[in-house]
């Protein structure tokens, strides 16, 4: 018998895009109560329109998922993130809005097709649904190491992954981030591509290692998430959380090293694109 998925809920927005959504819609609502001029009306809801609709335009002219991948995000949706999972010594909480979600995954996948990658390293895999795109992009000898730190979420990609033909070309390692990134430069390791998207506040220890480690060959891409992060890298230094000012500070980071070029896109909460010369 098969198991039906429970109706996912509604992510909540976390992007500077979704937030201004949000905020356009109850400001067009409290306009509407206070009777504001006709003109002004309209102009407002000219604008709502053009800012809600962007996503789902995106959407509709992204190609699909794949069954896999859609499947894990259902399940990502449908689980009870309510819970809080140890993270070592600390505890995070976890919720279905860090999924990737299906254009930044496709996005990805077109990147490992377009500088032909074979070794990838996601840094900070959640319940792997970049991982699981990247991978759909891979040769049938291509690899991916994601880095999870949960054990829990860990178990949950793999549960994803061997519904996937694709999945066994992904290997997890469930530590600390920083830990297995040194693991992985003693041994010699080295990737063509590299998608971080971990711990905000260890963002720039991850480049220095990927770089200074030679975890990233020359010519090598990373990408990172979250480098818009909800816009408050560029928001008045007051109004940022302590992620939102890691984000500012590695962004300045990034681009200030001589060693790398890089272009920052306003996709999803931002993506940046960093290219080692």
């Amino acid at each position: 018998m098969t198991q039906q998925l429970e109706t996912p809920k509604a992510a909540r927005p976390v992007t500077p895009l979704g937030i201004l959504v949000e905020r356009l819609e109850a400001i067009v609502e409290k306009a509407g109560a206070a009777a504001v001029p006709a003109d002004l009306m309209a102009e407002l809801e000219q604008a709502r329109a053009l800012a809600a609709g962007i996503d789902p335009y995106l959407e509709e002219c992204a190609t699909p998922d794949s069954p896999a991948l859609a499947t894990l995000a259902r399940k990502t949706a449908a689980e009870d993130w309510s819970r809080r999972f140890s993270d070592g010594e600390t505890v995070r909480q976890l919720e279905q809005e860090m999924l990737s979600g299906h254009i930044e995954g496709q996005t990805l996948k077109l990147f490992v097709y377009m500088t032909r990658a074979r070794r990838v390293l996601e840094v900070g895999m959640f319940t792997g649904y970049s991982a699981l795109a990247m991978a759909e992009a891979l040769p049938d000898d291509g690899r991916v190491v994601a880095c999870e730190v949960d054990p829990y979420v860990a178990d949950f990609a793999r549960a994803c992954f061997d519904e996937s033909p694709h999945g066994g070309k992904i290997r997890v390692e469930v530590a600390p981030a920083l830990e297995t990134l040194q693991k992985l430069a003693d041994a010699g390791e080295s990737f063509d591509l590299v998608f971080i998207d971990a711990d905000k506040k260890e963002y720039v220890d991850y480049f220095k290692l990927l770089l200074d480690g030679e975890l990233l060959i020359p010519g090598g891409f990373i990408c990172v998430d979250n480098t818009l992060l909800q816009g408050q890298p560029y928001l008045p230094p007051e109004q940022r959380t302590p992620n939102g000012e890691a984000i500012a500070q590695f962004n300045r980071f990034v681009t200030e090293d001589p060693r790398v070029e890089q272009v920052l896109l306003p996709l999803r909460d931002g993506l940046t694109i960093i290219r080692r010369k």
